[in-house]
C-alpha cells in the first residue's frame, strides 16, 4: 500500500466545471476499483477556502493533494474537484477533495460551481467532512454558515434512500471541551437549517436528510504530535467504514465499483443540466423512503428465512407435497410484518410500497412454484410416454391402436398433473396454472406427434422397401430382356404391387386414424417410391446401353434362331441378318430411352421413339442406296441422311422433329432416360463399332466360298485338256505310270490333310515352313504305313465286291459298261473316305480359328 503508484491524485472536474471521464477511467483501472464490487466507500470534505482541507485530508489517508503555501498567502490551492485513494484503510476508500467556498477569486455571486459540486459531493459520498474553524461557533457572521446553508439547500434537490452522514470537524480547538462546544454547534447547524427555505407545507427535519457527528483536531502547526494522534484516531474510524455500525454502513445507495466512472459521469451531467429540482412533499418522501427500506428488509427476511430456504432446496431436487400451504405461510408472515411497521406512513406510498413487496414476493415463491411444477410436469411426461409406449408396443399382427393410446394417456397424465398443481398453488397469488398445464398439454401432444411421425415413418420406410425389392430386380431382368412388351409387363407388376403394398398400408395405419389428406399424401409418397425405383433401374441400365445394344447386336448377329453359333458358309443373307440385329438394338435402345409409367392410353404417345430410331436407320439405308458411289464413306452417308430427313414430313410428330427436337413427345423430363441428341450419339457409336464385326462377317464368308471351291477356273480346264492332252494320253498308254501318279495323288492328299497346310500357313510363311518340316516325315511314314496295310485288303475284297455290285446293277437294268464305270468311282470313293476327311469342313475349321467373330457372340 506505500508504494509510489498507488497514491494517485486526479482532477475529476476542472475548475470550469468538465467532467473527466477519461481520466477517472484510467484511474479506476489503475485502483482497480472494478474488483471491489460493492466493497469501497467514498469520502469527500467541503470547506471554506484555505481551511486546512487538503492537509486534513494528505494527513489522515495519506494522499497528495496540494496544500497552500503559507509564505505565500491565502490564495485559492484547490480548484474544481480531486480525487485520490486513500492509503492504509480497508476496504477501498476513494477521497474527494472539492474546491473550497467563499473563495475571493470566483466572487459572492459566482456560487453556481460552489452548489453544483456541494450536490455533487453529498450524491456520490457515504460520508462528507465539514471542515470548519473552532472560532466560528456561536458567532451570527462565521465562515461556516454559507457553506452549511450550501449543504442544505442542495440537499433539497437530492433524493436519496440513505442518509448521509455529515462529519464536523473542528479546526485549531481551544481549550473548552468537545462536549461543550457540539450542543452549540448542533444549535448552530439547526438555526441553518431552520433559515434554509423549504416547500411549502413541509415540517422536514435535518434528521430526516443527515447523520451529524462532531469530532475536534488541536492546531497543527502549534500541537502538531496531538494534531497527529487526533488525526490518526479519527482515521481508525474509517477502518472497515462500511460494515454495519460503521461511518458508510449505510450501503443503499452504493453502486458497483464497476459502475463507479459511468455513474459519477452522469450525476455530475445531471446536476450540470438541472438548475432547478423539485422534491417531493416530506410526508411523501418520507414514506417512500421508509416504507421502502421496510419493504426491502422484510424481503431480505423472507430470503434468509430458513423454512423458505428448506422449501427452495427441496423443490430444486424433486416434487414436493403441501407445497401451496408453505409458501403462504410464509408469504403472510412477510406481508403481516411490513403492514404493523409500515402503519404510521402515508396510506399511497405505504400501499405502493406493500404491492411490490407482494410482487416481488410473489415472484420469489412462483419461481420455487414453477420449479415445483416443472418436476411434476417432468415426471407426468415420463410416465406418459412409458404408458404410451407400453400400448402402442407391437404385438405380432395387431394393428397398433396409437390415437385411441394417445387419448387416453393424455387424459391420465392431466390429471396427475392437476392434482399436484392444485395442492402447489397460493391463493391470492394468481399463478397461471393453466398456462402450465397448457405447457405440459402442448409437450404431450408435440411427443405423440413425434411418436406418430416415427411409427409412420417406419411403416412407410419398410413398406417403400418392399415395394421396392419387389419391382427392381423384375424390372431390371425386363430391361435387359428389351423384349416389345417390356414397358406392359412393367406397368403390370408395378401396379400389382404397388395395390399389394397400399393395402398392406391402410391395414397398418388404420389405428392412427389419419386425415385424409396425411394419409392420401403417404399414399402417393408409397406408390411414388415404386415409381422412382423403376426409373432409378431404368436410368442404370440407360447409362448402359451402348453395351446392350451391342450386346443385342452381338446376339443376334452371330447366332441362328435356335440359338446356335453362326458358321459364315457363304450361303447367309448379311445384309438381312445386319438389319434384323440392328432393328432389334434400336428397339432396346427406345425401350431405354423414356420410361412409360403412364396408363395405356397416354403411353402410345411414346411410340413416336421407336417410330424415329427405325426411320433414322431406314434413312441411312435410303441414303446409301441414293448415294452409291459413298459406300463406305460415313460423311456422305450422313449428309445423305440429312437430305432424306429434309424432305420428310415437317409435323411436329414426324421423325425429322422428334430427332431434331431436345426431348420425346409426351415424355415428361423426369421420364427422359436418353434425348433425342444422345440417342443419336449412340446410333453413330453403335454402328461404329459394329461396322468392324460385319466386315469380319463378310471376309469370312468370302474366304469360305474360295475355300469350298477346289477346282480351277474353266479357262485354266480348257487350257490344261489342250496342252496336256499328249501328257494325258502317255499315263493311259503307260498303266505302271498311272499307277504311280495314282497313288503319289492319294499320298499327297493324305500328307496335306494331316499336315494340315492351311493352318500351318495361316499363321505365317516361317511358322508353316517349321511346322510342316517337323511333322513331314512322321505323317509320311504313317501315310506309306496305312497304303500298305489297305491296298492288299482292297486287292482281296475287290472281285467279290465289283460281282456284288454287277448283280445289283443287272437288277437295276443298267449295261455292264455302266455298271463297271459306277464299281470304279465306288472304289475310288471308299478309298479317298478311309485317307482323308472333308475338304469342306477342314476349311472351315481353319476359317472359325482364325476369325474370332465367326460363330462367337
Amino acid at each position: 500500500m506505500g508504494s509510489e503508484e498507488e497514491v494517485i491524485t486526479i482532477q475529476a472536474i476542472d475548475g470550469a466545471g468538465v467532467f473527466k471521464l477519461q481520466d477517472l477511467e484510467g484511474f479506476a483501472r489503475t485502483v482497480h476499483l472494478a474488483e471491489c464490487g460493492l466493497s469501497y466507500a467514498v469520502v469527500s470534505i467541503m470547506g471554506p477556502q484555505s481551511s486546512g482541507k487538503s492537509t486534513l485530508l494528505n494527513h489522515m489517508f495519506g494522499t497528495r493533494f496540494k496544500e497552500m503555501d503559507a509564505l505565500r498567502g491565502r490564495t485559492q490551492t484547490t480548484q474544481g474537484v480531486w480525487l485520490a485513494k486513500a492509503k492504509g484503510v480497508e476496504p477501498t476508500t476513494l477521497v474527494f477533495d472539492l474546491e473550497g467556498t467563499d473563495g475571493r477569486e470566483r466572487g459572492e455571486d459566482d456560487t453556481t460551481f460552489e452548489k453544483q459540486s456541494s450536490l455533487f459531493a453529498l450524491a456520490v459520498s457515504d460520508i462528507v467532512l465539514i471542515n470548519m474553524w473552532c472560532h466560528d461557533i456561536g458567532r451570527e457572521q462565521a465562515a461556516n454558515k454559507p457553506l452549511l446553508k450550501t449543504v442544505f439547500q442542495v440537499m433539497m434537490r437530492l433524493f436519496t434512500p440513505r442518509r448521509t452522514l455529515l462529519l464536523f470537524v473542528i479546526r485549531d480547538k481551544t481549550r473548552t471541551p468537545l462536549s461543550t462546544l457540539e450542543p452549540i454547534l448542533r444549535e448552530d447547524i439547526q438555526k441553518i437549517w431552520d433559515s434554509v427555505p423549504k416547500p411549502k407545507g413541509k415540517d422536514l427535519k435535518i434528521s430526516d436528510f443527515f447523520q451529524v457527528e462532531v469530532t475536534a483536531l488541536p492546531n497543527f502547526e502549534l500541537k502538531e504530535e496531538e494534531f497527529h494522534r487526533a488525526v490518526i484516531e479519527l482515521r481508525d474510524r474509517f477502518q472497515n467504514s462500511i460494515s454495519p455500525g460503521g461511518l458508510a454502513g449505510d450501503r443503499r445507495g452504493a453502486v458497483p465499483g464497476t459502475a463507479f466512472c459511468l455513474s459519477t459521469s452522469g450525476m455530475w451531467n445531471v446536476i450540470k443540466e438541472n438548475k432547478d429540482l423539485d422534491l417531493p412533499a416530506h410526508k411523501v418522501m418520507v414514506a417512500t423512503v421508509r416504507c421502502e427500506e421496510i419493504a426491502n428488509e422484510k424481503f431480505a427476511n423472507l430470503q434468509q428465512d430458513e423454512g423458505w430456504l428448506e422449501l427452495e432446496a427441496t423443490v430444486k431436487l424433486s416434487t414436493m407435497f403441501g407445497f401451496g400451504k408453505r409458501a403462504g405461510v410464509l408469504l403472510s408472515k412477510t406481508m403481516d410484518e411490513y403492514d404493523a411497521e409500515a402503519t404510521y406512513f402515508d396510506e399511497t406510498v405505504r400501499e405502493e410500497k406493500r404491492k411490490n413487496l407482494l410482487v416481488k414476493a410473489l415472484e420469489l415463491l412462483e419461481g420455487a412454484f414453477q420449479a415445483n411444477l416443472k418436476h411434476k410436469r417432468l415426471a407426468v411426461m415420463d410416465k406418459f410416454e412409458a404408458e404410451l409406449a407400453a400400448e402402442i408396443h407391437q404385438k405380432g399382427d395387431r394393428p397398433i391402436l396409437f390415437a385411441e393410446a394417445v387419448r387416453a394417456c393424455t387424459a391420465k397424465a392431466l390429471s396427475d398433473f392437476q392434482v399436484l398443481a392444485d395442492d402447489s398453488f397460493v391463493e391470492g397469488s394468481g399463478w397461471d396454472v393453466g398456462r402450465i398445464r397448457d405447457k405440459l398439454k402442448s409437450d404431450i401432444d408435440k411427443y405423440a406427434m413425434h411418436v406418430r411421425t416415427e411409427k409412420l415413418g417406419a411403416i412407410s420406410s419398410s413398406l417403400q422397401k418392399r415395394l421396392v425389392m419387389a419391382v427392381a430386380d423384375p424390372v431390371g431382368a425386363v430391361l435387359e430382356a428389351g423384349g416389345p412388351d417390356t414397358w406392359p409387363s412393367i406397368r403390370q407388376l408395378l401396379a400389382k404391387e404397388t395395390a399389394d403394398i397400399v393395402k398392406a398400408f391402410e391395414k397398418a395405419v388404420k389405428g392412427f386414424e389419419l386425415e385424409a389428406s396425411v394419409e392420401a399424401e403417404m399414399k402417393k409418397e408409397l406408390i411414388d417410391s415404386g415409381r422412382l425405383a423403376i426409373i432409378k433401374k431404368t436410368k442404370d441400365e440407360a447409362a448402359q446401353a451402348a453395351y446392350r445394344m451391342k450386346d443385342r447386336f452381338n446376339t443376334i448377329f452371330a447366332r441362328d434362331k435356335d440359338s446356335m453359333p453362326r458358321v459364315w458358309t457363304g450361303k447367309e443373307d448379311i445384309k438381312a441378318i445386319t438389319k434384323d440385329a440392328r432393328t432389334s438394338s434400336l428397339k432396346l435402345l427406345s425401350t431405354l430411352a423414356a420410361v412409360r409409367l403412364e396408363s395405356p392410353a397416354k403411353s402410345s404417345k411414346t411410340d413416336v421413339i421407336e417410330n424415329a430410331l427405325l426411320h433414322l436407320m431406314e434413312a441411312e439405308a435410303q441414303a446409301a442406296d441414293l448415294s452409291p458411289s459413298s459406300s463406305g464413306n460415313f460423311t456422305n452417308v450422313t449428309r445423305s441422311i440429312t437430305n432424306v430427313f429434309g424432305s420428310s414430313d415437317s409435323g411436329d410428330n414426324s421423325p425429322a422433329s422428334v430427332l431434331a427436337s431436345s426431348s420425346w413427345p409426351g415424355v415428361e423430363a423426369d421420364f427422359m432416360m436418353l434425348s433425342p441428341s444422345q440417342c443419336r450419339n449412340l446410333w453413330r457409336i453403335f454402328k461404329t463399332e459394329t461396322e468392324y464385326t460385319i466386315s469380319q462377317a463378310l471376309q469370312a464368308q468370302e474366304l469360305a466360298r474360295k475355300n469350298n471351291s477346289w477346282l480351277p477356273p474353266k479357262w485354266a480346264v480348257i487350257a490344261m485338256l489342250v496342252l496336256g492332252f499328249n501328257e494325258m494320253m502317255a499315263v493311259v498308254r503307260n498303266p505302271f505310270l498311272a499307277i504311280f501318279l495314282l497313288v503319289f495323288f492319294f499320298l499327297a492328299k493324305a500328307l496335306f490333310v494331316q499336315l494340315d497346310i492351311v493352318g500351318s500357313f495361316s499363321h505365317g510363311f516361317l511358322p508353316g515352313m517349321l511346322t510342316i518340316s517337323t511333322r513331314l516325315v512322321p505323317a509320311s511314314m504313317a501315310a506309306m504305313r496305312k497304303l500298305c496295310e489297305d491296298v492288299p485288303a482292297q486287292i482281296a475284297s475287290g472281285p467279290q465286291r465289283i460281282q456284288s455290285f454287277i448283280q445289283s446293277q443287272a437288277a437295276a437294268g443298267k449295261p455292264e459298261k455302266t455298271q463297271k464305270s459306277e464299281i470304279a468311282m465306288q472304289q475310288f470313293a471308299e478309298d479317298s473316305e478311309g485317307a482323308q476327311p472333308n475338304p469342306n469342313t477342314a476349311a472351315s475349321d481353319n476359317l472359325r480359328q482364325r476369325n474370332p467373330y465367326m460363330a462367337q457372340e
